[in-house]
């Protein structure tokens, strides 16, 4: 994981479902997953907030925080939708950040969504390790946390 892939939102790329499987090249294993290498690699600063803030959107803010509106209630429905659906918080995220900077958080992350099995980094929108769970993702494409 690298500093790179946190968005100014306070999403971890690095665990993206579309990240990992253009890491992981699941075209070449038999899947249609869209790819994509990160919001600021792309230049796209935050794809969630870039088209209800200015600030993100044209690159002013490195990261929500440093708005005087954080978190702002766009931010506020997106962490509600990932934490209740992925495991994570964007504004947990960038709390820790602000208070510890980039290079813990890369630690805590990678320590948090590391396989077990593998050592591979667990995907935060289906729970899975797209390196070795791939049998399971084959099963069920739409596969999310916890589903049998």
């Amino acid at each position: 994981m690298n500093e790179d892939l946190i968005a100014p939102c306070g999403m971890n790329c690095g665990l993206c479902v579309s990240y990992l499987a253009m890491k992981n090249d699941l075209n070449k294993k038999g899947f249609g997953k869209k790819y994509c290498s990160g919001c600021l690699p792309r230049g796209k600063n935050c794809v969630f907030m870039k088209k209800h803030c200015d600030r993100v959107g044209k690159g002013l803010v490195r990261f929500c925080y440093e708005c005087g509106n954080f978190p702002c209630r766009r931010l506020k429905a997106l962490d509600k939708r990932y934490r209740t659906k992925y495991h994570m918080s964007m504004i947990e995220n960038l709390e820790f950040v602000k208070e510890y900077g980039t290079g813990k958080f890369l630690e805590k992350e990678a320590a948090k969504w590391r396989c077990a099995d593998c050592g591979g980094v667990i995907c935060c929108h289906n729970g899975l390790c797209l390196n070795c769970n791939l049998d399971k993702l084959r099963q069920n494409k739409t596969y999310r946390w916890g589903e049998t």
